[in-house]
């Protein structure tokens, strides 16, 4: 099944859904933490076959290789002739495990991410450890270019209606990231869902990073 027909199966009065899994919605930024004292605003829209969906993220660090991410936002799922809107809620923390050097071609870090999915009677609770690799290229006058990929393990619980159940998924995160000046950061972010048998299996989210 694709994903959220589970909330095809809802609007239409079934409670007898298959384990539900929900992604955790993203850092939307590369394996560098920010320095300390450092924020960071961002926007962004996702897409997928059954879903649009407008999100909101604040970082910020106040430990040295270590940053924090809040997320929140709203989705519009739409499966046929049925409609529903959910409230998406989200955190995480990464904290960087290896640095390029001569050595090592590219930052890595490690980090935990939960998310909350949330509408009538339904319910997606979502955590798990999270893995980014990413690289920095210079692109003169100012302005850089950033590639990551991401890794997370997602055990999810789902209460829909009376019904309660848990499963396990594999999202894959790819990204690109570009830089014009110090202020802005636009990117575009494909993931794709591995052993997940309710989310689309792709997701494009496009959007921009503004750090203060």
């Amino acid at each position: 099944m694709k994903r959220l027909l589970v909330l095809a199966a809802l609007l239409a009065g079934t409670l007898a859904a298959n384990a539900a899994c929900a992604q955790v919605f993203g850092q939307f930024t590369g394996a560098e933490p920010l320095n300390m004292n450092a924020r960071l605003f961002g926007a962004y829209a996702g897409f997928s076959k059954s879903e649009s969906e407008l999100l909101a993220q604040l970082r910020l660090s106040f430990y040295p290789g270590v940053d924090f991410g809040f997320q929140g936002g709203l989705s519009r799922v739409s499966i046929g002739d049925n409609n529903r809107t959910t409230v998406k809620l989200g955190g995480d923390f990464k904290a960087i495990a290896a640095r390029r050097s001569e050595t090592m071609p590219f930052d890595l870090s490690l980090g935990a991410a939960i998310g909350v999915s949330s509408a009538d009677n339904f319910n997606l609770l979502s955590v798990g450890p999270e893995i980014v690799g990413s690289r920095r290229f210079a692109t003169g006058s100012g302005s850089d270019l950033t590639t990551y990929a991401g890794l997370l393990v997602l055990f999810t619980r789902s209460d829909l209606g009376s019904t309660n159940t848990t499963d396990v998924s594999v999202p894959l995160r790819f990204g690109l990231s570009f830089a014009p000046n110090a202020d802005l950061s636009l990117l575009a972010e494909l993931q794709v869902a591995l052993s997940d048998q309710i989310n689309d299996d792709l997701k494009l989210t496009v959007g921009a990073n503004f750090p203060f």
